[in-house]
């Protein structure tokens, strides 16, 4: 069993074998991936087939949804090394926002739903987005969406304008979040819907252009009197935030432990880069502050990931660990971006060049800090969380964090 300081047997080996896969199949491909095109679709397909044939297919989903069925603590520390390479989670056939997808759909998705979606989701033969956030209204705050879907005999008619729809150029279908029930109070106002991506009235507006890169796919998604059947909706109606809290707290552990496995490969690269790279008569890692910089980024990466691993426990037990979620969200973010940042000054005008993969890792850690709730408000619901406490004539319990 494992548990946040030791590691059982069958984890420590799964954790060798994706190390090495990793080594072997995904470091050195990491510029064809980049490129992308004919040779990165070829080699993606490549390693996917072996990852299957290996059993690390899905490693986030129980076996009976056709995944790993590890459980969550278990993926966990697989995904911390997975997390290492942006091109890894795909090989694995854990990419976001699939991997959320898939699993909101393995709990809610009735059979029909399963079987026309889920089932080639999970097998890697389509993709998926999910289309929540909108221009109009402040994504920290889904209660405001305005997207409507209004119920026409057996049909729902969706209209309204998404934007960072992750993943929506190239998907099969969308998991859209409606206003089904406008009188109700703010949080049941609201319901998932499936739209299959070629349905009349799905239109991409236009990519979002993140951080500069033409090839973002975060595109502007208009829905002009989209009509799908009502079996599609996802769940039961008015439950969207509901559902979208049970995909995102998992999903926001995933997205850490994938963080942390970028600092770590940050923190590799500035203290080789430290011991190599010679100035001032000798090599960076004799410099006070360099040491002080792999000193300070060694404890910060070891304290966020404990806090992740317990609130990865806390997931596992049936817990949803709200608190810990939105602690470690906002602390490992920033822990990482540090780490990054860090590792990228020890390597000087190197570090932001695409000759090491710091520049996309630091703009990658950067976006965290917004996507998924920002940090404020995940601050925010940890300081309520112990004020509550405090209110009600109670103390902090540290011990049961």
């Amino acid at each position: 069993m494992d548990t946040i300081l030791q590691l059982s047997p069958e984890t420590q080996e799964r954790r060798k074998v994706v190390s090495d896969f990793m080594d072997e199949h995904i470091y050195p491909n990491e510029l064809i991936f980049e490129k992308g095109g004919d040779e990165a679709d070829s080699l993606l397909k490549n390693l996917q087939a072996k990852t299957k044939a290996m059993g690390y297919w899905a490693p986030h989903l129980p076996k009976e949804a056709g995944g790993m069925g590890i459980g969550f603590l278990p993926y966990a520390y697989m995904n911390e090394i997975i997390g290492r390479s942006f091109a890894a989670p795909r090989a694995f056939g854990s990419q976001a926002p699939d991997s959320g997808n898939a699993e909101i759909l393995h709990l809610y998705g009735s059979d029909e739903q399963k079987e026309r979606y889920l089932k080639p989701l999970v097998d890697g033969d389509i993709r998926s987005c999910f289309s929540m956030t909108e221009p109009a209204v402040s994504g920290a705050d889904p209660t405001g969406l305005q997207t409507t879907a209004v119920r026409d005999g057996d049909e729902f008619v969706i209209n309204g304008r998404k934007w960072f729809s992750s993943g929506a150029i190239g998907a099969t279908f969308a998991i859209v979040m409606c206003v089904t029930d406008p009188e109700q109070p703010p949080h049941t106002r609201m319901s998932q819907i499936l739209v299959p991506t070629n349905t009349p009235g799905f239109k991409i507006e236009r990519r979002v252009e993140v951080w500069g890169d033409p090839d973002s796919n975060h595109p502007i998604i208009h829905y002009d009197n989209v009509r799908v059947p009502v079996t599609n909706l996802l769940g039961p109606q008015g439950a969207g935030f509901k559902l979208s809290q049970k995909r995102l707290g998992p999903g926001r552990i995933h997205h850490c432990m994938r963080a942390l496995g970028q600092a770590q490969r940050a923190f590799d690269l500035m203290c080789e880069r430290a011991l190599n790279r010679h100035a001032f008569g000798g090599p960076l890692a004799e410099k006070q502050t360099i040491q002080n910089w792999i000193a300070d980024s060694l404890v910060n990466i070891q304290a966020a990931r404990l806090l992740t691993m317990q609130a990865a426990m806390k997931i596992d037990s049936g817990d949803e660990a709200r608190v810990e979620v939105s602690a470690i969200k906002f602390f490992v973010v920033n822990v990482t971006c540090d780490v990054i940042d860090k590792a990228i000054q020890v390597h000087g005008a190197l570090g932001v060049t695409n000759d090491t993969p710091l520049q996309a890792m630091y703009k990658g850690a950067r976006i965290l800090r917004i996507a998924d709730g920002p940090d404020e408000v995940h601050r925010m619901v940890v300081s309520r969380a112990a004020l509550r406490k405090y209110r009600s004539g109670e103390a902090w319990d540290f011990g049961a964090f």
